[in-house]
Formats: C-alpha cells, structure tokens, sequence
C-alpha cells in the first residue's frame, strides 16, 4: 500500500478527497464506512472510510482484455485513523498487470497510478510516502 499521512482530520481529509475527484469530474461510486458499520455493530473501530471512484472510459478497456480485474476495479482509497494520525492510501495500479493480463496496459495503468498519488497528495495536503 502507498500512503501519506494527512495534516488534516479525519473528515477534512475525506472532504478534500471527495472534492478533488469531484473538480477532475471523477465518478464517485460509493463511500464504505467501516467505522459507522462497526458501530452499527456495537464495536469500537477508529474512523476508517473507503472511497470507490473511477472512470468507465478508463476501467472497461482493462476489463474488455482481462475481465478478472473487474473484482478490482473501481480503484479505491482508504483514509483511516491510527494512532493519532490519519492516513490516506491507495494499492498500486501498477501491480494489476502482474495479476492480469494486462501487459499492453501499463500506460494506461501508470496513468492511474498517478491519478492516485495525486489524489492521496491533494487529500492529506502532504506528499511524504510511508
């Protein structure tokens, strides 16, 4: 996993990721709240949120040649709290074309792969990688 660690909290730092997909006009699919759902639960979990987005235009040519990825797309990032901090982290589109047949697809996997980095970057307003 590529993380950063955020200067924001928790909801800020989601805040500022719901926007910048939103400003690059990036399909938000769905938000998963572990936290809420361990709550619902009646467990205790710190803020842990999973956002869903992507773009069809971008995903379905990588499903058209190897269908298996569709289990892992849309792409997703998790902001979650731990020990005081709160951390924004995506796993590498790049490592797609080991599991897949995807080969003739790394242009378009290091597009998304940039496309996170830059997210996670804007989301934690910090560029450290942990």
């Amino acid at each position: 996993m590529i993380s950063r660690v955020s200067n924001h909290d928790h909801a800020h730092t989601v805040g500022r990721l719901v926007a910048a997909l939103e400003a690059r006009g990036i399909t938000l699919f769905a938000r998963i709240d572990h936290a809420g759902a361990a709550r619902d639960a009646g467990l205790e979990l710190p803020e842990e949120l999973m956002i869903v987005f992507g773009n069809p235009r971008a995903g379905t040519p990588l499903m058209q040649r190897d269908p298996r990825v569709g289990i892992e797309l849309p792409l997703r990032i998790l902001v979650w709290e731990r020990d005081g901090d709160v951390h924004v982290g995506f796993l590498d589109p790049r490592e797609l074309a080991k599991r897949y047949q995807l080969d003739a697809d790394t242009a378009a996997l290091e597009q998304m792969a940039g496309l996170c980095e830059q997210l996670a970057d804007e989301a934690a307003g910090a560029t450290s990688v942990r």
